[in-house]
């Protein structure tokens, strides 16, 4: 068993400069490759600090960071591959149920004839408003699984709805929820207040954030925006994306959406097809096309964007 983690210790780290003898000091100390991907990257740091200090390694400072990044990589591939395990459960079942004499199937509005409507149908677990809820239980059993949780007056635990509702521009929403303006007027709003940390770092002398960090977010409560919040702002940036990089695309889709009668969760599932279909269009560079943008460098692209565009990328072979 021994000499079976050995190798796989061996391949993990074989594209990253890790000398032998560092492996062999890992393989000592009872590391596996399943026990560092299940690691944080401060208990990562914490091995490459024992191994110096109380092994008296000569530890390189390629291999200190060759180490950190292998383990990063392999947790991306393997995210990446659970990912493609889901999407391809999702489209198998979703192409069972689109139908092609469908006038709404062609409402995802795809240009210049990258993918089809059933390919974005299939990309991001959506399904036609008829569908069968029955024939779908794997993608919804994993979403509620994310759903944060409140408590209501009955003491029972529900999943927390959306703050928001589907609404075309310009249009008011009605109730207690807020529009699609409001909430992209709330990410403009943040451009405001990292604009105000900045200036405030430079007057301290401290390095100025480029992107809207928690800092800015803290900054916002204090200074009475207590309704802007992290988890509210990273749910919907590839929402604002699309908003920014293709307006006309944005508002078509949001009219449609509006028009089905479907809730804020899936249009924001939905705003994401037309982003990888940009990107394609952009040798697949999704950080130039957020970093191009006056509005969007601010912001850090989205984890589950990134892996669309990858995944798609390999099904194309490009």
């Amino acid at each position: 068993m021994a000499g079976k983690e050995n190798r796989r210790l061996k391949e993990l780290f074989k594209e990253f400069g890790v000398q032998p003898a560092t492996l062999a000091l890992m393989g000592q100390m009872g590391f596996t490759v399943s026990t560092l991907m299940n690691m944080k990257d401060d208990e990562v740091d914490f091995i490459i600090k024992s191994m110096i200090e109380e092994y008296h390694l000569e530890l390189l400072v390629g291999e200190q960071f060759g180490i950190k990044a292998a383990v990063r990589a392999k947790r991306r591939a393997l995210d990446e591959e659970v990912e493609q395990q889901r999407l391809d459960i999702v489209a198998r079942t979703g192409d069972r149920k689109i139908s092609p004499d469908d006038p709404t199937s062609e409402t995802l509005l795809l240009k210049d004839g990258l993918g089809t409507p059933r390919d974005a149908l299939g990309l991001l677990g959506l399904t036609d408003q008829g569908s069968d809820s029955e024939n779908i239980k794997v993608p919804k059993k994993k979403q509620k699984k994310r759903r944060s949780k409140e408590v209501g007056e009955d003491g029972q635990e529900r999943p927390r709805e959306h703050p928001f509702i589907v609404t075309e521009p310009g249009e008011p929403a009605k109730g207690k929820k807020n529009g699609l303006d409001y909430l992209f007027d709330l990410y403009e709003q943040c451009g405001k207040f990292l604009e105000e940390v900045q200036q405030i770092a430079k007057e301290k002398g401290e390095k100025c954030p480029t992107k809207v960090t928690n800092e800015v977010f803290r900054h916002a409560k204090l200074t009475g925006a207590g309704y802007i919040n992290k988890p509210k702002m990273r749910d919907y940036v590839h929402c604002y994306a699309l908003h920014c990089l293709d307006m006309e695309q944005s508002n078509a889709l949001r009219k449609v959406y509006k028009e089905r009668g479907e809730n804020v969760g899936q249009w924001c599932q939905a705003c994401y097809y037309p982003l990888v279909s940009l990107a394609r269009g952009n040798e697949w560079d999704i950080d130039d096309l957020f970093n191009r943008n006056e509005k969007l460098r601010i912001w850090y692209v989205p984890t589950k964007l990134r892996q669309l565009c990858h995944i798609e990328r390999i099904k194309h072979g490009e």
